[in-house]
């Protein structure tokens, strides 16, 4: 995968692309990432890339020529077209879903923000997708596209070196995931469920299903509207809920 970064503080990518899992996909070929700064591809004298909102208000907006340029500079013609996403508070919300679909495309542009906000003709005909990590207001968008980054690199192939560990996150499944435990055993008499000591692993896999449900049952109700649960999760399910009602 191609990642291309537009933003006007291209140093603030130079400690996250290069640790942990983002600098072990680059070094695997998995991934390349290239951060522009879009201020080059502006044609005012004076570098700026903003101006005074038509109308008048508070703030600056972003001109669409310095992005428009820069974008179109990225984009091979012999290529797929790439999903060129804007982070921005009022676009759609980051899930798990979403992290894997542009898993699957071959190059990404990430536009990354700051100011008032962006001339509408930006979002209008240079972006294909606007995504928000949450009902909140950066300062910019750097921070939020790392976030994006992260959470769709890590599904690349062989990038996790173990292909389950990204299908067992949170989410993944449409449910949060289980408890886990390692070594020892019993740490000041707080002790390992039974369960996933007794190496059967029919009963385990019952048992992490069980506490995924109850998980997202008790933390986020929300998720499992959207999850398609079996027979006997939908028979624990009413226990639960019944065991709340009692409570």
């Amino acid at each position: 995968m191609k990642i291309d970064i537009l933003t006007l503080f291209p140093e603030m990518f130079d400690g996250v692309l290069n640790s942990s899992i983002l600098k072990k996909a680059q070094e695997k070929d998995t991934v390349s990432y290239t951060v522009t700064d879009f201020r080059d591809f502006t044609t005012n004298k004076h570098r700026k890339v903003d101006d005074y909102p038509y109308g008048g208000g508070a703030g600056m907006v972003l001109k669409p020529q310095p992005l428009f340029d820069a974008v179109e500079s990225l984009k091979d013609d012999q290529e797929k077209k790439p999903r060129v996403i804007l982070m921005c508070p009022q676009g759609e919300r980051l899930t798990q879903k979403k992290a894997e679909e542009l898993a699957e495309e071959d190059h990404l542009i990430f536009v990354c923000g700051h100011y008032e906000g962006y001339d509408e003709r930006i979002r209008e005909h240079l972006v294909t997708d606007e995504i928000s990590i949450g009902d909140y207001v950066l300062t910019g968008g750097e921070l939020a596209a790392m976030v994006v980054i992260d959470s769709v690199t890590r599904l690349l192939p062989e990038v996790l070196g173990n292909e389950e560990s990204s299908k067992l996150d949170s989410y993944s499944s449409g449910l949060l995931e289980h408890p886990h435990y390692t070594r020892p055993a019993d740490y000041r008499g707080m002790k390992v469920p039974d369960v996933l000591l007794s190496g059967d692993h029919a009963r385990i896999q019952k048992w992490r299903d069980r506490e995924s449900l109850k998980r997202t049952f008790l933390r986020r109700p929300d998720l499992i509207d959207e999850s398609s649960l079996s027979d006997e999760n939908l028979e624990y399910l009413e226990k639960l809920k019944k065991n709340r009602n009692t409570e």
